[in-house]
């Protein structure tokens, strides 16, 4: 790693800010990221809007409250003047102006590299979803950003293969984590600071300047928003980070992902909150789904089918696209499409080109509907979709000229369920997959390998998910007839869990907390209460 300069703006920051309080072992590599300036902006940034974050998650408990006792999502009518007014977003930056392909991926030093030399447009390092949160994971992967700002970012492992940056690298934007969870090895007056505050401040704060000098700039992707809120919120913060490195504000510039129900509701109003750095939002897909069951899990007249039935071409998800795209392109951002999350299968080409098929019909579907661009988790999905974009594209570096005035959805169209079945292949997959993830997850990998998809922490979140909201209510009934309930669901549970140890092994089935991650998932489906998020009792077994 290069190392910082020993001066730096913010050793402006008042030097009375509480210190935040360093719970584990900071890695060597990493001490030149961790000043007295980088310190103090912390500590005051977790005194500043830890009771802010509170009251954030105290609304969206009381909200969730209200929809379990009946009540639907609905566009605010406090708000429909945001919505009916005639305004933009700020001028986007002419290195974001066309993203028409981004990878995704963990803060891991090969991957950052791979997924920079890829040839996609865009890169997002994830702190967030595809990352265990270890604090040697977050902090290790600071220095890798550090490294690939610079472009001096490298590898080279046991076998003396070498990895480095080639010729143009995709832009670089990060994502910090949600509001709901925390850095649990930084305290500030003994609260743990919010972890998406960690994530961005760290990043910024080395790495502003040198993105800045290189014609390019800092830029975010933020997740898990629910209302304009909690958008306003980062507006804040980021802002007050800004204020600390002495960078114009508005700098910062940030893509949104709509991955939960309540914040479609909430578009126009996001967009607001944040128009003199947004960009534009993305439709967070797998995150979506799982929103959508979390948001009615009270609700027997919203259970959802298997989740390979679930599918972008469904009514209520093709619905949520379409607005997202008319909201964005109205406003001057840019509209995002979801993750193909694929991967090229070796050895049997009939199936490799069932695979590649539904990438290029997801795709057609978003070129043709009017996304900017799209998400891939692979390169080698990457000219698949390079080649669509470019054809619906043209000479254009985007869609911003594709209004969709046609699309007219009600609150209706986005909460009405899709028709399918739920079966046993259905249910075994799910207690399948959320096993072997936090499995993975609990090893600290959390971009993970399965039945050739790339899955992270939605997956799971889906999986168990639906398994719970399955067991509670009548329509959670088997297409053959059969009733889903506890002892059915623990039954198959040890079935699979045993399958598992027969095709890894005893020694690897042990190393792998596999038994680990399946009393997790047996956990979250017990409780009466659903699990706002499965990584919060997992974070919980992290050291």
């Amino acid at each position: 790693m290069n190392q910082p300069s020993q001066q730096h703006p913010s050793d402006s920051l008042r030097t009375d800010a509480p210190a935040p309080k360093i719970t584990a072992e900071m890695p060597e590599q990493a001490q030149p990221l961790f000043p007295r300036a980088m310190l103090n902006l912390l500590g005051e940034l977790g005194q500043r809007y830890r009771p802010l974050v509170d009251e954030a998650l105290a609304r969206r408990e009381a909200f969730q409250q209200r929809l379990n006792q009946g009540e639907a999502p609905d566009f605010d009518p406090e708000t429909a003047a945001i919505r009916d007014g005639d305004w933009r977003v700020a001028p986007i930056p002419e290195d974001l102006q066309d993203r028409r392909v981004e990878i995704t991926g963990p803060v891991d030093r090969k991957m950052i590299i791979n997924a920079l030399n890829s040839g996609a447009r865009v890169f997002m390092a994830d702190c967030e979803d595809s990352s265990t949160p270890t604090w040697s994971n977050l902090v290790d992967g600071q220095v890798n950003l550090y490294d690939a700002v610079r472009r001096t970012i490298e590898l080279t492992q046991p076998d003396g293969k070498h990895y480095e940056l080639k010729g143009d690298p995709a832009v670089l934007i990060v994502r910090p984590r949600g509001w709901h969870l925390d850095e649990k090895h930084v305290q500030v007056d003994g609260r743990p600071l919010p972890g998406g505050i960690f994530d961005a401040a760290v990043y910024l704060f080395n790495n502003a300047e040198a993105l800045l000098r290189q014609g390019s700039g800092p830029y975010l992707y933020l997740p898990k928003l629910e209302d304009w809120r909690e958008a306003d919120l980062w507006e804040r913060v980021l802002t007050d980070i800004e204020k600390a490195l002495q960078i114009e504000p508005g700098t910062v510039k940030v893509t949104v992902l709509i991955e939960t129900l309540p914040a479609v509701f909430q578009m126009h109003e996001i967009l607001h909150a944040l128009k003199s750095r947004i960009v534009g939002l993305n439709c967070g897909r797998w995150d979506y789904i799982f929103s959508y069951i979390k948001c009615f899990q009270k609700h027997p007249d919203k259970v959802l089918p298997d989740r390979s039935q679930v599918t972008m071409s469904v009514p209520f998800l093709s619905a949520y696209s379409q607005l997202l795209i008319q909201t964005c392109h109205r406003r001057g951002a840019f509209a995002m499409g979801g993750m193909a999350a694929q991967i090229p299968i070796k050895g049997d080409e009939a199936a490799n080109e069932a695979a590649l098929t539904k990438v290029r019909e997801d795709k057609e579907r978003e070129a043709r509907n009017g996304h900017d661009g799209t998400w891939v988790a692979h390169p080698g999905l990457i000219p698949v979709a390079m080649d669509i974009f470019d054809r619906h594209l043209g000479a254009r570096q985007n869609q911003l000229d594709v209004a969709r005035e046609d699309v007219q959805v009600s609150a209706s169209d986005l909460v009405t369920p899709c028709d399918g079945s739920i079966t046993e292949a259905g249910l075994r997959g799910n207690l399948n997959v959320a096993i072997r993830y936090m499995a993975a997850w609990l090893n600290g990998q959390g971009c993970v390998p399965i039945n050739h998809l790339m899955e992270d922490a939605a997956t799971a979140e889906i999986a168990r998910a639906q398994v719970w909201q399955w067991v509670r209510h009548p329509a959670g009934q088997l297409d053959d007839g059969r009733n889903i309930d506890l002892a059915l669901v623990e039954d198959w549970q040890a079935e699979e869990l045993a399958a598992i140890q027969a095709e890894v092994g005893d020694e690897a089935f042990v190393a792998g907390q596999y038994q680990a991650a399946a009393d997790l998932i047996s956990e979250v489906t017990r409780s009466d209460d659903f699990v706002p998020f499965l990584t919060l009792p997992g974070y919980a077994r992290l050291d």
